[in-house]
């Protein structure tokens, strides 16, 4: 069997440290100098999620570190995926597949096998490259996790990694997190610590030196570099920390702006909210205020609502009625379409909130059944057979003049069939409003009779990068509220990574980073 390749690992001393942009980062500069490089994390607890061309699952961190690589997102980059539905369970992906739902103690028995196939996968992947660039998940030094260990250091040994330790020094703490951490770890695992790196650092670096040089002295690390912290990066995050904290860029929490000029859209902050990466395109949109809201009193008169998807679709739901929040959902739907504001648009869970009524038979996520917004003639139940693809199609001219192209990615268990009626006034039936190549139906809306969709929903994620139908939707909401139609700005991931990048090779000591993966 051939040797193993070099191999870096990113570990930080907490979740959120900042360890999936960064090791994006070192993914991105090791192809600039021509390396073979892959990305891989064993195992990921996160909501946002990605499909590949096979229709596999993974975690949405390492489809944007493949993407830096120059590379298809493969599922052996993050064979076990953990899609949290409540406080004490999961649905557990296995090399893109659900293998089941598992509480913690159930997972800890299921341990063994998920072990397995990060073996497996890891050893297959990194055959086929020169370098490595791993990722870890929380602290390696959760001590009450050790024993079952299978993404920090345990990872690290099979690998024959190095480990970098990110700390976040934006929430404080830092210096102390670095020295309890490499307490706490075996000697073993001290000695692959090859360095540190404080991350999100706002102010004049130079301040830190005596901090810097008193921890070098008390554990025998250097520091690798101090990374600033980058505002307005419009890539997109591993899970929904960030936007539950209100981190992310260019999203607004709470009451609208008061700014006449500018398209005012609402992300409804579902307790379960799942991929809310498919808002990153639209917050990086000159004229247009996206917000979180979490409360009825904060809706206002938006020109749109959508409703994003829900790993626990029937809990978030309640989560609307019990707020209030169902109700001006559906005022805005009906009232709100009238004066040319308040389309309201679902996507995947979103969508099956928008219909008549939602069943979960099998307790995929938390059983029974209950009542949707019934904005759309439509009833839906959950499957055990999950609807993993890949999916490509065109707007119809209704939805967006132009008909433009859509791309994006299926992730559900929900199979949605139409009723006869879902007693919206003098709406016309719900039509289909977004087609596939073949002419099937990837999105339906309700449409009233002078032509315009005020509601409507789809089961594709990502829908909202394509630049051409994003630029389309927001000028039909402009048209509607009579504001002047303007270009939009293109997202562009890969320019995104370039700057990331940019900036990590500005503040890391980079000799030293090749030298760790021989590169």
């Amino acid at each position: 069997m051939p040797a193993p390749p070099p191999a870096l690992m990113i570990q930080g001393v907490c979740s959120n440290a900042g360890k999936s942009l960064l090791a994006a980062a070192i993914c991105r500069l090791l192809v600039r100098r021509g390396a073979n490089v892959a990305p891989f994390k064993a195992q990921n607890m996160a909501l946002n999620s990605f499909v590949t061309d096979n229709g596999e699952e993974m975690g949405r961190a390492q489809a944007l570190q493949a993407v830096a690589c120059g590379l298809s997102p493969d599922v052996r980059m993050n064979p076990v995926l953990l899609k949290p539905t409540s406080h004490t369970g999961s649905q557990i992906i296995v090399m893109g597949r659900p293998v089941g739902q598992m509480n913690v103690r159930e997972y800890l028995r299921y341990k063994a096998k998920a072990w397995k196939a990060v073996r497996k996968a890891y050893n297959s992947l990194a055959a086929e490259r020169d370098v490595m660039v791993l990722e870890g998940a929380g602290s390696p030094a959760e001590i009450n996790l050790k024993a079952h260990d299978i993404v920090n250091m345990r990872m690290a040994r099979h690998a024959g990694a190095n480990v970098l330790l990110v700390a976040d020094i934006d929430r404080g703490g830092a210096f102390a997190a670095l020295t309890g951490t490499m307490a706490l770890l075996g000697r073993g695992d001290r000695a692959r610590v090859a360095g540190y790196v404080l991350n999100k650092f706002r102010g004049d670096a130079s301040l830190l030196d005596p901090a810097i040089e008193a921890i070098r002295r008390r554990t025998g690390r250097p520091f690798v570099g101090v990374v600033p912290m980058l505002e307005n990066l419009c890539l997109p995050e591993e899970d929904s920390v960030n936007f539950k904290l209100g981190d992310t860029p260019m999203l607004h929490r709470g009451a609208a702006k008061a700014d006449d000029n500018l398209l005012d859209i609402v992300i409804v902050d579902l307790p379960h909210i799942s991929n809310c990466t498919d808002s990153d395109a639209l917050r990086a949109e000159p004229g247009v205020c996206v917000r979180a809201v979490r409360r009825a009193e904060d809706l206002g008169h938006p020109h749109a609502v959508i409703l994003p998807g829900s790993k626990n679709v029937i809990a978030d739901l309640r989560f609307l009625y019990e707020t209030g929040l169902a109700g001006g959902i559906i005022r805005l739907a009906r009232d709100g379409g009238a004066r040319g504001r308040g389309m309201v648009v679902g996507v995947c869970g979103g969508l099956q909130m928008l219909g008549q009524g939602i069943a979960d038979p099998l307790f995929l996520e938390s059983g029974g059944r209950t009542d949707g917004l019934g904005l759309l003639p439509m009833n839906t139940r959950l499957d055990a057979a999950k609807q993993l693809r890949r999916v490509r199609g065109h707007a119809a001219h209704r939805l967006t003049d132009g008909a433009p192209c859509v791309e994006g990615y299926e992730i559900h268990h929900g199979l949605s069939e139409p009723v006869e009626c879902c007693g919206a006034g003098d709406a016309r039936p719900m039509e289909p409003v977004i087609y596939d190549a073949a002419g099937q139906a990837l999105g339906w809306g309700l449409v009233e009779k002078d032509g315009r969709v005020r509601v409507w929903g789809t089961y594709m994620h990502g829908i909202f990068d394509a630049n051409d139908f994003r630029h389309a939707f927001l000028n039909k909401l402009r048209s509607g509220a009579g504001l002047a139609p303007q270009a939009g700005v293109s997202y562009n991931l890969g320019a995104e990574l370039d700057r990331l990048a940019d900036a990590v090779e500005k503040n890391l000591d980079m000799p030293t980073v090749y030298a760790l993966t021989k590169v």
